[in-house]
């Protein structure tokens, strides 16, 4: 299950940073159109580039950070279901010794399968 979840994530920021860039490409042509035309000096085309890239950087790097929290609570997630699971499995073994020794009757062995099964 993590596998499957960190394969979402890493395409999520393949993606984003994909878009990242080529939102700097087209700030980058505008930036050129202006000079063509003369809005602007070929100095403060480069300077908002530097801008624009400086916080396309930026932007990645908080999604990459965000990417691998997500990544890490799949993984912690999926470490808790097998455990959880793993102890669930122990409780209906004792469970059943203790319906076989005529500690619980059948009734509440069956209600209480049916609970922990529920969950697993």
């Amino acid at each position: 299950m993590a596998t499957k979840k960190a394969g979402y994530i890493e395409k999520f920021l393949k993606k984003a940073d994909k878009a990242l860039q080529d939102g700097v490409k087209r700030a980058d042509e505008v930036l050129d159109d202006a000079v063509e035309f003369g809005t602007m000096t070929a100095k403060q085309a480069s300077q908002a580039s530097k801008e624009i890239r400086n916080q396309a950087k930026k932007e990645r790097e908080l999604l990459q950070k965000r990417g691998t929290k997500k990544i890490g609570e799949g993984i912690a997630a999926a470490k808790n279901v097998t455990a959880s699971t793993e102890d669930d499995l122990a409780t209906l073994e004792k469970l059943g010794k203790l319906r076989k020794s005529g500690v619980i009757t059948e009734k509440e062995f069956q209600t209480k399968k049916k609970k922990i099964l529920g969950r697993i």
